[in-house]
């Protein structure tokens, strides 16, 4: 049942979103500060699964990166083309990893569609790692991740950091990191 508070909020969200586009990003953490670890509910090819920040970090780099809203015209741009790179990350024998405070079942949708079974994107229900890492949406409060990238070494600290709500620049900031961290 679509009640009139639920469709607000989607015309809310609908006017709102398109000025996110010319909105500058912030990103709280600095570049060597702690990364916060996390435990998230994900999804790749539409299969959930625990993504556990640590065990990652285990494996090697970990490239986590807000954004707003599932299937939105720049998060969709953005699951692309960071769809496009995996095999260069995996290359780096880095890890890709989206997070937004959509729920785990849109999440296993956005995970097919947008990501294209490519790599994981995490629930991040309550906000509680946007809120560890300081990117709420400003204009949005207590309901949306900016759109940050960050670049997350083998030691949990913060390697490199890109904020920008344009989608375009994410990949290319994040894999010049991850090629300078391996140098």
């Amino acid at each position: 049942m679509n009640t009139f508070p639920t469709r607000l909020r989607r015309l809310t969200l609908a006017a709102i979103l398109p000025l996110l586009a010319i909105a500058p990003a912030r990103a709280a953490l600095s570049v060597g500060a702690a990364a916060p670890d996390f435990t998230a509910d994900a999804a790749v090819g539409g299969q959930p699964f625990k993504f556990r920040l640590a065990e990652a970090l285990r494996q090697g780099p970990v490239v986590l990166y807000f954004y707003p809203k599932a299937f939105t015209r720049g998060c969709t741009v953005e699951a692309h083309q960071f769809a496009e790179a995996t095999d260069k990350f995996k290359a780096l024998g880095t890890t890709v990893i989206g997070m937004s405070n959509d729920d785990i079942e849109t999440l296993k949708k956005f995970s097919v569609e947008a990501c294209r079974n490519k790599f994981g994107v995490a629930a991040d229900a309550g906000g509680k790692v946007i809120k560890d890492y300081d990117v709420e949406l400003k204009m949005v409060p207590g309901s949306m991740a900016d759109r940050v990238s960050y670049l997350i070494a083998p030691d949990g600290k913060v390697a490199a950091v890109h904020a920008s709500m344009n989608p375009d620049g994410h990949i290319d900031a994040m894999l010049k990191a991850v090629q300078q961290l391996k140098k």
